[in-house]
């Protein structure tokens, strides 16, 4: 979730409906942390991969999987988790007339039930960022050939990458990952995406 991630739609235009829908439900119930622009075109994007099933973790008020929704061919399953309640319930509402789109509620660890998937967004939950969060296990959570996505980054200017003037382990972690082959994407100047491959071999 990014901070002031609805606010970003203000000028935006083009946007498909689902994704315009989710937005108006954002910015109905105040909630500002939406998936920003830069990062939907390329959930977007990735989502056209995807041959079975898209996870995501932190659903939000759906903004992000409105654009995963729209991107995903019709016969693609998209499974997400949100820890609030009422957010998933809302979230939900969203896409009651989209078949295959399921919000389920509890830690992000639910997005397990559902594994392994094509793309796996890692909004919420799972990206290591903070203390007690270990990070998704991609070896389990990804078909060989598989992406996964971890966003909210600053770009790096170094390396290697700091936070607060230290090694960040957290984007170290899915850069190094043994199991992947990943790189830092640049998404506006404020904004980077690390996106990983898993290994065929």
């Amino acid at each position: 979730m990014a901070l002031s991630g609805t606010d970003a739609y203000t000028a935006v235009g083009d946007l498909p409906p689902l994704v315009r829908r989710a937005v108006a439900v954002a910015r109905g119930h105040g909630f500002p942390y939406s998936c920003r622009p830069e990062q939907g075109r390329l959930l977007y994007a990735l989502a056209g991969g995807a041959r079975a099933r898209i996870g995501e973790t932190g659903t939000g008020l759906g903004v992000g999987l409105a654009w995963l929704a729209a991107g995903a061919g019709a016969d693609v399953r998209l499974y997400s988790v949100e820890r609030e309640p009422e957010r998933a319930r809302v979230a939900a509402g969203i896409f009651a007339g989209r078949p295959g789109v399921e919000v389920l509620t509890g830690d992000w660890r639910r997005i397990e039930e559902h594994a392994p998937y094509d793309l796996l967004v890692l909004d919420g939950g799972g990206q290591g960022k903070e203390p007690g969060d270990t990070p998704a296990d991609v070896e389990r959570l990804l078909v060989p050939g598989g992406t996964v996505v971890v966003d909210d980054f600053t770009p790096a200017t170094t390396w290697p990458p700091l936070h607060d003037g230290l090694p960040d382990r957290a984007r170290l972690h899915w850069l190094e990952h043994p199991a992947l082959c990943s790189a830092e994407l640049r998404l506006a100047s404020d904004l980077s995406a690390v996106v990983g491959t898993r290994r065929l071999v």
